[in-house]
């Protein structure tokens, strides 16, 4: 029987959740996320999802969560 493999992070996953692993903290900060850097990070970090962040910046999701589901 094949593996099924589920995707640990998607749109709907918040920021702080990803920002616990290193491996993923490396990937976001290569996407050159503005908003981890100001003084509302930690409180947007636990409201903000993947998709939310994604779509303020431009940041393509769909390439963002392929690597990060890469290293989960």
């Amino acid at each position: 029987m094949d593996k099924v493999t589920k995707n640990k992070y998607s749109e709907n996953t918040k920021l702080s959740e990803v920002l616990k692993s290193p491996e993923a903290n490396k990937i976001i900060a290569k996407y050159k996320l503005p908003c981890l850097g100001c003084a509302m990070a930690a409180y947007e970090a636990e409201i903000l999802t993947l998709g939310q962040v994604s779509k303020f910046y431009g940041i393509d999701i769909n390439s963002l969560l392929k690597e990060l589901n890469e290293i989960s």
